[in-house]
């Protein structure tokens, strides 16, 4: 069991998901996308948020899910717990990529 109680859940396409809750929105995103009522579904996207510094590693955040829906490009997050860490890099998305988290 993990520290926040997700259990890893794999989905009919063999892709392992790291809750239940992704694993079902990823079914849901699956249907809008095959209905054309989004397109170009990714999963597990990263985005650098600070680039790697003297001896420092880069920072990353990783959406669970990237389409685009009515021409926008849409990122989004499956929560089940908002880690101060999330919060953070939330607000870092928003500011460095004028990007805004849509949280499930």
């Amino acid at each position: 069991m993990s520290k926040y109680g997700n259990i890893k859940t794999r989905t009919s396409d063999g892709i392992v998901h790291d809750s239940m809750k992704e694993a079902n929105r990823w079914c849901e995103l699956k249907m809008l996308e095959k209905a054309g009522l989004i397109q170009n579904l990714q999963r597990q996207v990263k985005f650098e948020l600070i680039p790697k510094q003297d001896g420092e590693r880069a920072v990353h955040y990783v959406a669970d899910f990237v389409y685009v829906e009515d021409g926008k490009k849409i990122v989004e997050d499956v929560k089940g717990m908002r880690t101060k860490e999330y919060r953070l890099k939330k607000k870092m998305m928003l500011f460095f990529h004028g990007i805004r988290i849509k949280e499930i």
